[in-house]
This record gives structure tokens, sequence and C-alpha cells, in this order.
């Protein structure tokens, strides 16, 4: 049997596609709903039933449901439809959309139904996630109620007459209970009324290919006797460089993270490159002086770059052996299929290819030197090696001390004041009510005009408040100081691919007993859990694009975590890469980050654009790596600050959902700013007398 999925614009479209081709054994077709006609579907595609899936806005709009409606008037394929669809099928048949008294996002609720149909063999009540704000408020006689909460909002319905289905909840949710099997009960009701499913379609055979050719790179590995510590090395040998990077575990804890990389474009093959989103074309300046430009994405440059320079390497306990590091900042997100209006100052991409990498080990307080090669470039990679070990011989293998704060006050001044901020934060509220979006990651920037020294202030950073995905990144003037708690992804050399996202925080208490009761506080918190929950089915759906079908999942739901300053609550989802997929694929299916941006995505990226009308820069994008081993590991650009010659500015923010506390928002994004004006020796201007910046 295949499905039609119907996709309106959401971000959990592939959590169904995952379910359904689990049930069906055989993927879907995704269409999106303004992407054909039904009456060219139908003609062109074979399928035995359809599912519509959620989506923002309102079932009576043409420009929410597109084709929907035309699926939803015929009468002889079997129609599911999830959330929107519901509503649309309730709309169809007459019925009336409105206002929900209590709007639900990423939150459980109590289902109980009729035990048959779509409900057939499932527990009495059993619970689901709702994301919605509104509701079928009047049901049409053509049409059953099937299921409804324990407040009496409908949750299910079906057509007297007709095989179409609907459900107010969202059965792919990662909490919903017995999704599975209600989707099953789909399947099974629309065998009954086709006359012959559509054969599975066998899988293709497999195309007869050359074997990969040889790795084109040789990586030259030195494993040093002595330990170095990290930040006396990019100190001594790093600082003065225009461009170089350090990947630093600040925070180095089992389980959590284990090596810091100090790298930079060094040899024969080391590359600058730099993206503008609203060029077609990058720059790239090579390692002879020279300058190019180069058409396209830069997505799609790294990706040719890397099979190019393609290498395996001795087997080490890390896999970062050289590639591109750097940052992609937010608005690259319009070349993954986001809206992107604003343009920033800076360069939307700063990746640097470094044939040339010093690995730390935490653990093990083992130093490893890296050097990438061609067959022309061995000798110069050997005396690398060479050089390097003698220029780290004899230094400190002890942490220094922090730098001082700076004596002269700097100010940080926020972007709008406190009643702006509040003012934003009830338009996203409302755009919530309206339907029009289930989350919103609203923020802000705070800008000093001061001159802010970044190694001493990076050393005081990582000081206070040190963090696993920390990062020093030096570009040209641009200088990107980094305390990230959150992983945006990592990809394994054997596809394995891992996101980490964070939602929900709470400070952190020097009282040991109120510290606790914060952290358990904040595990219990029903807004917190449903922002996490609503980014981690995000986070499945945006993996689903790419992984393999089945293989998407979470072996980690919702747990705190204590960093220096806060307690976050974060969640793990992994999958496994589909043939054919690489790094490169999996970020561009989920930048920017959804934990950055909310959910639905692409409508809620549209919200923020209006909202905060200006570009965030590298604030909001991520920072990394993209190894010539196929592997990759980049953080979510937060809790940083971006030093340039006009001064240093700091993105801060967080998640708008319709439980929010507008002053406990604002007090949250100030909290999220703290260490970083701290480190640079400033405090926040909080001023209600600020005007908001047009």
């Amino acid at each position: 049997m295949r499905t039609l999925l119907i996709d309106n614009y959401d971000s959990y479209t592939y959590n169904l596609f995952h379910l359904l081709g689990e049930v069906n054994g055989v993927e879907p077709l995704v269409v999106r709903n303004d992407e054909s006609s039904w009456g060219d579907l139908v003609a062109s595609e074979q399928f035995d039933n359809v599912v519509i899936s959620p989506g923002p806005g309102r079932p009576e709009r043409a420009r929410d449901v597109g084709i929907s409606l035309a699926a939803l008037d015929q009468d002889g394929i079997p129609v599911l439809g999830v959330c929107l669809g519901h509503q649309a099928l309730a709309h169809v048949c007459g019925g009336t959309i409105d206002y929900a008294r209590e709007l639900f996002h990423g939150r459980l609720s109590a289902v109980q139904h009729e035990q048959d149909g779509l409900f057939a063999g499932l527990p009495q009540p059993f619970m689901a996630v709702r994301y919605h704000s509104l509701i079928v408020s009047e049901v049409p006689q053509q049409l059953r109620v099937t299921a409804r909460s324990r407040g009496g909002v409908v949750m299910g319905i079906e057509h007297r007459e007709r095989p179409l289905w609907g459900v107010q909840f969202h059965p792919e949710s990662v909490c919903t209970e017995d999704g599975l099997r209600l989707i099953e009960n789909f399947r099974d009701l629309s065998l009954e009324r086709i006359a012959a499913p559509v054969a599975r379609r066998p899988a293709a055979a497999a195309a007869v290919t050359e074997p990969p050719s040889a790795p084109l790179m040789t990586v030259h590995h030195l494993r040093l006797r002595e330990w170095c510590e990290p930040e006396v090395v990019f100190e001594q040998r790093y600082s003065d460089r225009d461009h170089a990077i350090w990947l630093d575990s600040a925070r180095a804890e089992p389980g959590l993270a284990r090596f810091s990389f100090i790298a930079a474009p060094d040899g024969p093959l080391g590359q600058v490159v730099s993206a503008d989103s609203s060029l077609t074309e990058l720059t790239v300046n090579l390692a002879d002086g020279s300058s190019k430009s180069v058409p396209g994405s830069i997505f799609d440059y790294c990706a040719a770059q890397l099979e190019l320079l393609r290498a395996e390497g001795p087997k080490l306990p890390f896999d970062f052996i050289g590639g591109f590091a750097g940052y992609l900042g937010y608005e690259l997100g319009a070349e993954c299929g986001a809206q992107s209006v604003h343009k920033s100052d800076l360069p939307d991409g700063g990746m640097l290819f470094c044939d040339r990498v010093i690995a730390f080990d935490h653990h093990e307080r083992r130093v490893h030197l890296i050097a990438l090669s061609d067959s022309s470039g061995a000798e110069a990679a050997e005396l690398w090696l060479k050089s390097t070990t003698d220029a780290l011989r004899g230094l400190s293998a002890e942490r220094p001390a922090t730098p001082a704060t700076p004596s002269g006050e700097l100010t940080f001044e926020p972007r709008e004041d406190r009643a702006a901020y509040l003012e934003r934060i009830a338009e996203c509220r409302r755009a919530i009510h309206e339907g029009e979006t289930y989350e919103v990651c609203l923020t802000t920037e705070l800008t000093c005009s001061d001159t802010i020294e970044p190694l001493a202030t990076y050393a005081r950073l990582r000081a206070l408040n040190p963090a696993p995905y920390a990062a020093l990144r030096r570009f040209g003037e641009i200088s990107v100081l980094s305390s990230s708690p959150e992983r945006f992804l990592s990809v394994s050399t054997d596809g394995i691919v891992e996101s980490k996202p964070i939602k929900g925080t709470a400070a952190r208490s020097d009282d040991p007993a109120e510290d606790a009761r914060c952290a358990k506080q904040l595990q219990a918190d029903e807004k917190s859990r449903s922002e996490n929950l609503m980014i981690a089915d995000l986070v499945r759906n945006d993996l689903g694009r790419v992984c393999q079908l089945g293989s998407v999942h979470v072996p980690s739901l919702m747990v705190v975590e204590r960093y220096a300053t806060v307690h976050q609550l974060v969640s793990v989802i992994s999958g496994q890469l589909a043939e054919g997929k690489g790094a490169l694929d999996a970020v561009r299916a989920c930048f920017p980050a959804g934990s950055m941006t909310g959910a639905p995505k692409l409508r809620t990226v549209e919200i923020i654009d209006r909202l905060e009308d200006r570009p965030r820069g590298v604030y909001s994008g991520a920072l990394g790596y993209l190894s010539v081993n196929g592997s990759a590991d980049l953080s979510v650009v937060i809790r940083t600050l971006v030093i340039t010659p006009a001064g240093a500015s700091i993105g801060a923010g967080g998640a708008i959902v319709a439980a929010s506390d507008p002053d406990a928002e604002y007090e949250e994004m100030l909290l999220k700013a703290a260490p970083l004006v701290e480190a640079a020796g400033g405090r926040i201007k909080t001023s209600p007398s600020l005007a908001p910046s047009s």
C-alpha cells in the first residue's frame, strides 16, 4: 500500500512519513499542498490512500491547505486528516472552526474514544500530544465524532458514508501513545475500501557502480608524549593569525565532551571561504595568496571540496582529521528552504579548510598533530609535524590564570527596551492564538561600541561559563567567542547523525538544596517540557528527511543538564543517514536549528523576520567542523559574543509559547546574556527609556 502525504508546510510531516513507511512497508509520496493540482496527481501518480499533514493557519484559507480540500472533496480514496487536516475535513463538510478556550501546543492530553474504526484496539483512554489553537466547534450531521478530550474537545471524526477520517492530535509525536496502532488501523480501513492496493514497488536494483577511488589525501599523524594546555597553545601560536579556530571542550566530561581542536589553513591545501547569501557566488582565498569567485552555495562548495579532498586516515579516538571549520550564519537558511529577508553586515558563512590540526584529548591528556597532504605535499606535512612538536615542547601543561576583568566598565544596550520586547512577545502569542505557529524563538541583540580584546575576553568566558561546545573563531577582523552548550548536529564516519536540542532554562543557585529544587522544578515544568517536546518532534522531522526509514529515534528525552550558570532541559535525537546522504545533506535538512526558530519552522521564520526586523548574523547559526572523512560536529551559535572593529554584539532570547510569562521571558533573555557581558567586563543597560531601533 502506498500513501500520498500532503504536506501543509509543517515541521512534523516527515514524522508521519516514517510512521506511514513503517506501517505500509513502502515510503509515502510527499507532495506540498501547492506543488501540483489534485487532478494531475490522480492522473500521474499511484497511491491507495491519502494523509493530510498538520500545518499552520486555518482550513478556510487556500494558502494554508491548498489541494487538501480537493482530496477531501472526492469519494473513492481513503483520507486521514491530522490536526489542520482534521479541521479541513470538518470545514469541507460544513462544520465550524473556532478558537480553543485552552491552547494546546506540545502538551499531553487524555483521549477518550468509541473503540472502533481508527481507535479499534487502542487503550481507553490513551495519552496523545496536541498542537493546536483552533478546534472543530460544530460538527455537521454527515460526520460522526469518534473521540474527545476529557474537556469535551473533538479529537476524532469520521464521515458517515465516505472513507474520510480526522484526528485533532498528533499520532506521530514521540510522546503520543499507540500512534503506530492508529496508523495501522487507517491502513486496514483503507484496504476495506479499495479494490486492489497499488502493488508495492520493488526496491530498485542496486546500481552497478565502480568502487570508490582510493582517498586522495594522506593523513600524517603524530602523538606527542607531553600534554600542553590548549589555551596556552592558542595564545602562543595562533592569537596573531588572521584566520584560526579553537573548538574548545571547555567543559570536558565523560559522555559530554572530550576533545578540543585548534586548526588553521596553514598548509598548501588551506582555504578561506566567505559567503554572502544575497550573492550567487563565494569568495575563496587560497594558500598561494590568490583569490577566486566561485558560483553557487557554500553548502555545495564544501560538499564538493570534501569529496575531492577526502581521506580516511589512521584509527584515532576522534573524527576531525582536517577539513572545513568555521561558522554558518542564520541567514544561510535562505539556501535551505527558509525565508531570509534581512542582510547581515558580516559574511553569512566563514569556513576555513584546515589542513593542519592540533587535537587535545582531555581524558587521556594527550596531544595529537594532524597534517593533510596530497602526493606533492607529503614532505611539507612531515616538516610541520616536526616543527610543531618542537614549538609545543615546553609549553605549560597547566591552565593559565584567568585575565583580570577590565577596569573600565562597558555598556551593552538591548536593541529594544523592556516594553518593546514585551510587545513582541505579545505579538508572538497572538500568532500562536491564531494558529500560525506553535512556538516562536524570539531573540534580540545587545550591542556595545567599545573596543574589546577577544583572547582575554574568551579566557574569562570559558572560566565563567565553561561549555562542551565552546569556541574561539578568528575570521579576519571578526572574532566569534562562543560558550554554547547545544549540539546542532554530529555525524560519525559511519553515518550516525545526532542532534541535541535545548529548550527549557532555569537559573542555578549557590545553595545546593535550592539548586536541586530548581533542577527538579525545571524537569516537571509543563511549559518547559512543551517547548522541548515541540523542538524534539521538529528535529525528528528534519532528520527524517535524510535518514533511513524507521531509523530516527530519541534515546534521551527532556533530561536536565547542569551548566555553570543555568540548568537546561535537553533531548537527544539520532538516526542513520540514508544511502547517498552525507553530513552536508543533514546540515541543510536541519538548518537553521529548530531550537532557534520554533515550529512549524517555515511559517515561524516568516514571523521572526517580521518581528525582529534585523539579521541575526552569526548568532543562531552553526559552528564547528566538517571533516574530510565524512564526519561533522557543529554547535548552535548561542551564548556567543561577536566582536568586530565596530564593537561587539550578543544575541539572546527564548522560546515563546502560549503559556509564556512575558516578564519571565525577558528575564530569561538577560540571564542568558549575563555571562558574556560579565566576561567582557560590562553591564547591561536596561533603562525603560530605551526606544526600539528602527
